[in-house]
């Protein structure tokens, strides 16, 4: 199934707001925001699909208006069903001067012998607040398929004026490649990473922030490094999605607070 999702983010008289969106099946767009008035636009991304299927062409293009501010959410866990060709998804998102964005997708779950291949591809202008995040697991722990999946793929470009300074590219294959040799997972089974971007601040000091507020969690592992440009790039390693997922929120929340920016703590829906 080929389906795109088409969004426009404005800010006017001190919110923001939805000025254009477009979505076909199964896609599409939920206005969650409790506080109309607030500078901050809450959305949920949608799908009526129980998960991604064989032959899926997901398109998905956003756009984030100067000053304006937007939290985006997922609806459950991303399921990567049993396939013989493969998905693909698409992921453009176009971030003007002064705009915030914070989007921390729900994990993705591939089923055995899943065929997945995602591209995300940001564009900031100055002055931007960006935060990005991805948990991959290692299948259907509780159903034995650990790590039965074919191939999963996530290439993730961040442009700063149109220049590339960051690019990821996510690339396993079980078959082909020992997850627990040295140099992969090495035991562990979830895994996590986080973007985040933001000009004046000091990055040492959230570094040293995030240590302190993960520090107490077990059986898991965390590393972080400024980014080429001033920014945070963090991985974690673990044994359960919630875990990972739990802590990237509690993450954007530290850098909300201590980067005093426009970000708003990550409720779970």
């Amino acid at each position: 199934m080929n389906a795109q999702l088409q969004l426009q983010v404005a800010y006017k008289d001190g919110r923001s707001f939805i000025k254009k969106v477009f979505f076909t099946t199964p896609l599409k767009v939920a206005n969650i925001t409790e506080d109309k008035t607030a500078r901050q636009l809450h959305l949920m991304l949608m799908s009526s699909s129980p998960g991604i299927l064989d032959g899926d062409v997901y398109d998905i293009k956003i756009e984030v208006e100067e000053n304006a501010s937007l939290q985006l959410y997922t609806q459950a866990y991303q399921r990567l069903f049993h396939m013989k060709q493969g998905a693909t998804q698409q992921l453009n998102m176009h971030l003007a001067n002064d705009a915030q964005c914070c989007f921390l997708p729900h994990p993705s779950v591939p089923h055995e012998q899943s065929i997945f291949c995602s591209h995300n591809n940001f564009y900031l202008g100055s002055n931007c607040q960006f935060i990005f995040g991805e948990v991959l697991t290692c299948g259907r722990k509780l159903n034995g398929e650990v790590f039965l999946f074919s191939k999963y793929q996530s290439v993730t470009q961040v442009f700063l004026h149109n220049k590339l300074v960051i690019k990821e590219n996510l690339l396993m294959q079980p078959s082909l490649i020992n997850v627990h040799a040295i140099g992969q997972l090495e035991g562990f089974t979830h895994q996590a990473s986080m973007i985040y971007i933001q000009q004046d601040v000091d990055c040492k000091k959230l570094q040293a922030a995030i240590i302190e507020l993960l520090s107490s969690e077990k059986n898991m592992e965390l590393g972080i490094s400024a980014a080429p440009v001033n920014g945070l790039i963090i991985r974690l390693l673990g044994h359960g999605a919630e875990q990972l997922y739990n802590c990237l929120q509690r993450v954007a929340e530290i850098l909300r607070l201590q980067a005093g920016g426009g970000i708003y703590p990550i409720v779970e829906l």
